[in-house]
C-alpha cells in the first residue's frame, strides 16, 4: 500500500482512539500512540518520526499521570477520605467487569458514595464527595481529550512531512 493509504488508515484509527477517551471501550491515548508506532514501522521513521515518537511517548506518560492526579486532587480538595478513594478504585474495577463500556466511572462513583456514607453517616456529605469525584473525572476526560488532540496534531505534522 502507498504511504497515503497508510496515512489515511492511521488517521482514522487515531480518531477512533480519541473516541476511546470519552467511551472507555478502547484504550484511547494508548491506541493513538500504538497507531503512530505502527505508522512509523510501516512508512519509516526517519529523524522526524523518531522525534515525534519521543513527543508522543511523553504525552502518553503525561496522560497517565493526569489520570491519577486530577481525580485525586478533586477528592482531596473536598475532604474525601483515603478509604473512600480506595473504595472508588475498587468500585471502578468491579464496574469494569459488571457494566461494559461505562462501568468504570459508575463503579467509582458508587464506591465513593457508599464508602463516604459509611464513614460520615450522612447521605448529603456522601453525595458532595461523589460530586467532587465526578467533577474530577469530568475534568480528567477533558484533559485526556486535549492530550489526544495534541498527539494527533503532532503525528499529523510527521505524516505531512512524510507525504511531501
Amino acid at each position: 500500500m502507498s504511504d497515503l493509504v497508510w496515512t489515511i488508515l492511521a488517521a482514522v484509527l487515531m480518531v477512533i482512539g480519541l473516541g476511546g477517551v470519552v467511551i472507555p471501550l478502547l484504550p484511547g491515548l494508548a491506541l493513538i500512540w500504538a497507531v503512530a508506532l505502527g505508522y512509523g514501522l510501516t512508512v519509516g521513521f526517519g529523524p522526524f518520526g523518531v522525534a515525534t515518537m519521543v513527543v508522543l511517548t511523553v504525552l502518553l506518560a503525561l496522560s497517565v499521570v493526569l489520570g491519577f492526579v486530577i481525580p485525586k486532587r478533586s477528592t482531596d480538595a473536598h475532604g474525601v477520605s483515603r478509604m473512600s478513594q480506595v473504595a472508588a478504585l475498587v468500585g471502578a474495577i468491579i464496574g469494569f467487569f459488571a457494566i461494559p463500556i461505562v462501568g468504570v466511572p459508575i463503579g467509582a462513583l458508587i464506591g465513593v458514595l457508599l464508602a463516604e456514607r459509611a464513614d460520615k453517616q450522612d447521605w448529603t456529605l456522601a453525595w458532595q464527595s461523589t460530586k467532587a469525584l465526578a467533577k474530577g473525572l469530568g475534568i480528567n476526560v477533558l484533559a485526556q481529550l486535549a492530550v489526544g488532540v495534541v498527539m494527533i496534531a503532532t503525528w499529523s505534522v510527521w505524516a505531512a512531512v512524510t507525504l511531501l
